[in-house]
């Protein structure tokens, strides 16, 4: 049931990042714009790599429980706070 679901989370982002590619033309190929912030929301470009990193689909999972799959601001986002996200991501190799 774990594979299941973390296929279906790898999946409904696959899906916003072709949303988000259409919509922000900014955005490298190979890469995924992300808001992060609990209240007030920062945008951060990020590579797609990020998907096959643990932490990161930590992430993925904890934005599914808040927001589902209904991103209210048109892309994905990951409630957290920014210095969490930051360090994080500083963790992560791609």
């Amino acid at each position: 049931m774990g594979v299941f679901r973390l296929q279906s989370l790898v999946s409904n982002a696959k899906q916003l990042i072709k949303l988000n590619n259409k919509n922000h033309q900014d955005v490298p190929k190979g890469y995924l714009a992300v808001y992060v912030g609990e209240i007030q929301r920062k945008r951060f470009v990020v590579p797609l790599s990020y998907l096959d990193q643990p932490l990161f689909l930590d992430l993925l999972r904890r934005s599914e429980e808040e927001f589902g799959f209904i991103h209210p601001m048109g892309g994905l986002t990951i409630p957290c706070q920014e210095e969490t996200f930051i360090n994080l991501t500083n963790r992560l190799h791609y």
